[in-house]
C-alpha cells in the first residue's frame, strides 16, 4: 500500500483569456476541496465517503458547472447528472435528468446502495429521491444570473455553449460565431470549455472510489445525457484505480476514457499515468477534448489534458499537494 492519494477536478478546457480573479477563485475552491478530503482521509473515512463530500462541496458552490450554478437547458432549466462507484465490487449509482435534488451525487450513491439498479432518470430518479427523503429545493435555486446571460447569447449564437461563462457577460457573441468552429458528432459547435466536476480517491486500505457531477451543456436540448452518469466513460473505479473524465461528453462516451485507464492496467500492465497518457493520446478520435484525474491502489495520482487547460489538485499521503489550471 502507498497511504492516501486525492485528485479533485473542475473541467476540462479553459479559455486562455481567462481573468485571473476567476483563476484564483477556481484555485481556491480547489485548494478548500482537497483540504476538506485530505481531513477526511486522515480521519480514515473510506474512498468512497471521501469522494461524495468532496463532490457535494462543489455542488453546492456555484463556480463550476454542477448542482447550484449548472449549466442550462434550451428551456432555461437545469437538468443536472452524475454517477459514483466503489472499487470494491465494482458498485455504483447514476442518476440523470435531476431537476429538484440539491446534491446529485449523494442520489448517485443512494442509488448504488439503497435500490436494485445502478441508473435512475428523469421522475423516476426524482421519485426515488423523494422516497428516501433526499434534500429538495426549487429548480430555482440552481438558475444563476450569469447562466441566465449565457443562455441568451448562446441562443443569439444558435449554439451550445460548452463553458457558460465564455465569452464573459456583456462581451459581444460575435466571437463565438466568427472563430473556426469545433464539431461534436459531425455537427459544428462554437466553444469548447466544459466545467464537469469530479473525485477520485485511494484511502490507507487500498480502496478506491471515483465520483462525477455536471449540469451538462448549455443550451443542450432537453433530455441529453453527457459521459458523466456514464460508468466507464466518465467515471470508473476497480481494485487498481479511480478515474473521473471531463471535456467533450460525446468523445468521452465514445472512447470509453475511464474504463480503458483500469483496462490498461489490467490487461497490459501499464502503470498509472502511462495508462492516463495513452488514453489522452490515443483514444479522443475526431479531434475530441477531454481531461482525467486518476488514482491507483498503491496510492499514485496522475492526471492528464489535451485541452488548453484543466482545473484540478491533488495531494498524496507523503505531503505531495498540487493545485493548477494549465499545463
Amino acid at each position: 500500500m502507498g497511504g492516501w492519494a486525492i485528485a479533485v477536478h473542475g473541467g476540462a478546457g479553459v479559455d486562455p483569456n481567462l481573468p485571473k480573479e476567476r483563476q484564483d477563485e477556481a484555485k481556491q475552491l480547489l485548494t478548500r476541496c482537497l483540504n476538506l478530503g485530505i481531513t477526511a482521509l486522515r480521519a480514515s473515512l473510506p474512498a468512497i465517503d471521501v469522494v461524495e463530500l468532496v463532490v457535494r462541496e462543489l455542488e453546492t458552490d456555484p463556480l463550476f458547472n454542477s448542482g447550484r450554478g449548472s449549466a442550462l437547458t434550451e428551456k432555461g432549466t437545469v437538468e443536472m447528472e452524475a454517477s459514483i462507484m466503489d472499487g470494491p465490487g465494482r458498485r455504483c449509482g447514476a442518476v440523470s435528468g435531476i431537476t429538484t435534488v440539491k446534491n446529485p451525487i449523494s442520489l448517485a450513491r443512494l442509488v448504488m446502495e439503497k435500490s436494485p439498479h445502478s441508473y435512475l432518470a428523469f421522475s423516476g430518479a426524482e421519485e426515488f429521491a423523494k422516497q428516501h427523503g433526499v434534500e429538495m429545493v426549487d429548480n430555482d435555486y440552481f438558475i444563476t444570473e450569469d447562466n441566465l446571460g449565457m443562455l441568451k447569447l448562446a441562443k443569439e449564437a444558435d449554439s451550445i455553449l460548452f463553458d457558460y461563462r465564455i465569452p464573459t457577460i456583456g462581451e459581444s457573441c460575435s466571437s463565438v460565431v466568427d472563430n473556426p468552429p469545433l464539431q461534436m458528432n459531425g455537427l459544428p459547435i462554437s466553444v469548447y470549455a466544459p466545467e464537469t466536476v469530479g473525485c477520485v480517491v485511494v484511502d490507507r486500505q487500498g480502496q478506491c472510489a471515483a465520483a462525477t457531477s455536471t449540469g451538462g451543456l448549455m443550451n443542450k436540448k432537453m433530455g441529453r445525457i453527457g459521459d458523466s452518469p456514464l460508468i466507464g466513460a466518465g467515471t470508473y473505479a476497480c481494485d487498481l484505480c479511480g478515474v473521473s473524465c471531463t471535456g467533450e461528453g460525446e468523445a468521452i462516451i465514445r472512447g470509453t476514457l475511464a474504463r480503458d485507464v483500469a483496462a490498461l492496467m489490467e490487461y497490459k500492465g501499464l502503470g498509472l499515468q502511462k495508462a492516463v497518457d495513452y488514453v489522452i493520446e490515443k483514444r479522443l478520435d475526431g479531434g475530441g477534448k477531454a481531461g482525467l484525474i486518476a488514482v491507483s491502489s498503491k496510492g499514485e495520482v496522475a492526471y492528464g489534458f489535451n485541452s488548453v487547460g484543466m482545473f484540478r489538485g491533488c495531494a498524496t499521503e507523503d505531503g505531495f499537494m498540487e493545485v493548477g489550471i494549465w499545463e
